[in-house]
Parts: C-alpha cells; structure tokens; sequence
C-alpha cells in the first residue's frame, strides 16, 4: 500500500517546540497512540502523549492523527509541545539540607514528612514550593505542579532527590532514570534476618483489590528488580539493617517487595500488616514510635551530569529519627551481651 504523501507540519507559534519521531517497519498495524507513547518516552509520559493527542497536537504525515488510526510504518509523527504553562506556587522558605548544587540541578537530602510536590491536601509546605524559593526560578521545567521534580521519594522516605533547574537538565535526568543509567541506594530497617544477599525480581502494579497500595500481584505490573545486603542483624530485636539498591523506581518499590518477601520495613503501616504496627521492644521501640514512619532513607544517588558530562555521586546523612532507632537497637544488643 502507497504511503501518504508527506505534507510538512506548518512552523509552530511561538513558544511551542516541535518534536519528530519515525515509525520503525515493525509499527506496521499497531495503534498509533501505543506506538506514539513508545516513540516519545522517556521524554514524555504515556499519559503525556495521551492527553497531546486529545488536545489535536499530534500529526501524522502532516495530517491530523487518530488514536485508533493503524500504522504501516515508515511515517513521521510530529508532536506540537506546548509552551511551559506560568506557575502559580508561591515560593516557601524551607531549610533545605543541599548536598549538591550548580546552574542546572540541586541535589538535597529530604526531610521525613515532606511530601515532594502539590496534590489533594499538600497545597502548600512540598519540596517543590521549598526549591522554588531556594533556585528562584524553576517556571515551567517538568509541568506546572512539579518543576524540575525527575523522580520522588514518599513523604515518610528521607534522603537523596535531585530536581532540574532548567529544560536540558530536565531532559537529561529523565532520559537517564528511565534507562536505569542513576545508582540509588537505600538504607532500610525491616523485620526478620533475611539472607546475606540476595534480589527480588518481580514486577510492581496496583494492588488487583486496594488500588491505593502496590503489589507484584497486580493485573498490570512493570518490571521491578531490589538487591540488598545485611549490613548488620539486631538479634535482641529480630530487626535487620539492610543496603538496598534499585534498577528500577516503580512506586512503593522497596516496601512492597521486602513487605512481600516477609521482610517489612519497620513503621511501614501500609504494607507491614500487623508488624507495621509493632515496635522493637524497650528503647528502640519508643524511638520508633516517636519517628512516626517507615524506616527508610535513600542513602546515595549517583549519575551522569546531563550537562557537563561529569560524574555526581552524594551521600545523604541520616535524619535524626532513624539515627535514634539505630543507636537504641546497637544499645540493646551490648545490653543482651551480643
């Protein structure tokens, strides 16, 4: 069957950027928005490109395109992006502990019960309102309600994030999270003694029934893969210290599949069951209680400057609150004559 002829999409307004991608021979049959939602990534999300195609901004052959339309490949899709939309936050001062800082991004070590960027009942307090007071001007970089925000850490996570000061670095960081090129390592808290070592590869999606949990069970599920190491066991307590790194960053990942291994994080209430509400016991246990969460911190992050090409590698300090557990947990085994 012919191709359709090319007619080249007309220049762009002011301020829209123009993204082209080519169909590859194996496209040929496949809906256009899964293939768009490939050729696009990791610059764009799935829902990205699904809502551009909604709003008329994607072109096929110069024509306009239906989502539905079938492909033979070899065509050329051209995706109108937008202009970055003002940014309403307002600035909040925040103390934030920065542990790598230059014109394109900044890497800082959260705080425990920050949450990262603005949703339903986080309007105001986030990291993101914190780096916009901070950098100054991050208008427009990754979307309006997470500027600069390349990935993110829960609300009870502490530990290493970097952000995007401006579109290359945004570009770069995304690209190199999605390709599993950023090391990430975690320092975690869980109950049991697991083995010396050892991975859990099994993928990660909604929970089939609670879909505001994640779970290897889930009817769609993206792959997943945690190494860990013990780092030191807590007999008196039954709790283990491990360091954790992730080739991946599926959402809850860590939790989930140490939760599902029959290693809980300790103060993990969603994922831990009924251990998630219990406590060491004696000091470490009161400390525990005081800290009010999971007990893990996202230790180290490492990767290549999207800019400059130099390596960037941060260790982030532990927050008090996990500190306290730790020392009352080493307290509690010389108490034990371990």
């Amino acid at each position: 069957m012919p191709q359709p002829p090319r007619q080249n999409p007309p220049d762009p307004p002011a301020g829209e950027e123009l993204l082209e991608r080519l169909t590859p021979p194996q496209a040929a049959g496949r809906r256009l928005d899964q293939v768009a939602a490939e050729l696009f990534a990791p610059r764009l999300s799935r829902a990205q490109v699904q809502r551009l195609l909604g709003q008329g901004r994607l072109s096929l052959a110069g024509q306009p395109a239906k989502a539905s339309a079938r492909l033979q490949g070899g065509e050329i899709l051209s995706l109108r992006l937008p202009p970055p939309q003002p940014l309403e936050l307002r600035p909040e001062a925040m103390d934030l502990a920065v542990l790598y800082e230059d014109p394109h991004l900044i890497v800082v070590n959260k705080a425990p019960g920050v949450v990262v960027h603005p949703a339903a009942g986080h309007e105001t307090g986030t990291l993101v309102h914190g780096l916009l007071h901070h950098c100054g001007d991050l208008a427009g970089v990754g979307g309006v309600l997470r500027p600069g925000i390349v990935h993110r850490l829960d609300m009870d996570t502490s530990g290493a994030l970097v952000a995007a000061k401006d579109d290359r670095a945004h570009r770069g960081l995304v690209a190199a999270f999605a390709a599993g090129r950023v090391q990430k390592e975690y320092l975690a808290l869980v109950w049991g003694r697991p083995p010396k070592s050892g991975e859990i590869n099994a993928g990660i999606g909604r929970h089939p029934v609670d879909r505001k949990r994640m779970s290897s069970q889930g009817r769609q599920t993206k792959p997943a893969l945690t190494r860990w190491q013990m780092v030191r066991h807590f007999a008196a307590a039954e709790v283990s210290l491990l360091r954790v790194t992730i080739a991946t960053g599926r959402t809850h990942q860590i939790r989930v599949h140490l939760a599902e291994a029959g290693w809980p994080v300790l103060g993990d209430a969603v994922y831990g069951g009924r251990r998630g509400r219990k406590r060491p016991p004696g000091e470490a246990g009161r400390e525990l209680k005081a800290a009010g969460r999971q007990m893990l911190h996202a230790l180290r992050l490492a990767f290549r400057h999207p800019v400059t090409g130099g390596e960037v590698a941060v260790l982030a300090p532990l927050p008090p609150d996990f500190r306290a557990v730790l020392h009352a947990l080493a307290a509690g085994e010389e108490g034990r004559g371990a």
